[in-house]
């Protein structure tokens, strides 16, 4: 990285909703999502990784991780709206971010370092019960609150 004012995140994706009412997104897919989406606020690109899915670099000068998450939720909303099945619900989105604290598992560029952001981009159909199951609470208990956020999009 550059001395510029940028910071880093990755995405991962969970999909927990029936393809019968969203279809499934492959990896290319859903990078090319944030690509197209956020191109007037970062650049995206696919990575390689078994987890992470896309690297977003935006100026923390300008955005916040948070206000990043937001527009992720936002772009990731606009698409699937149109995608829904059978008159279905639309997803509960959730964007679940924090900043990784120990060493990276890797030093190669596709892994997340000391210092970004790791974000879990969830599609599922009750995000109060997805939450409980992952222990987010206890997960967030102690942590100083610029170390992590939460956007919830309910549609």
């Amino acid at each position: 990285m550059t001395n510029l004012p940028q910071a880093r995140m990755l995405l991962s994706h969970n999909f927990d909703i029936s393809e019968d009412v969203l279809p499934a997104l492959s990896r290319e897919e859903f990078a090319q999502l944030f690509i197209d989406g956020l191109q007037d606020f970062a650049k995206c690109r696919l990575v390689n990784n078994p987890h992470w899915i896309v690297e977003v670099l935006f100026d923390r000068d300008k955005y916040s991780a948070a206000q990043m998450g937001q527009y992720c939720a936002n772009t990731l909303a606009k698409i699937r709206s149109n995608q829904i099945k059978n008159g279905d619900k639309k997803p509960h989105i959730l964007i679940l971010g924090g900043i990784k604290k120990t060493p990276g598992m890797s030093s190669y560029p596709d892994y997340l370092q000391t210092g970004e952001w790791g974000v879990d981009i969830v599609e599922t159909r009750d995000g109060d019960s997805f939450l409980a199951a992952l222990g987010w609470e206890k997960m967030i208990v102690g942590k100083p609150e610029e170390s992590i956020f939460k956007v919830e999009l309910k549609q």
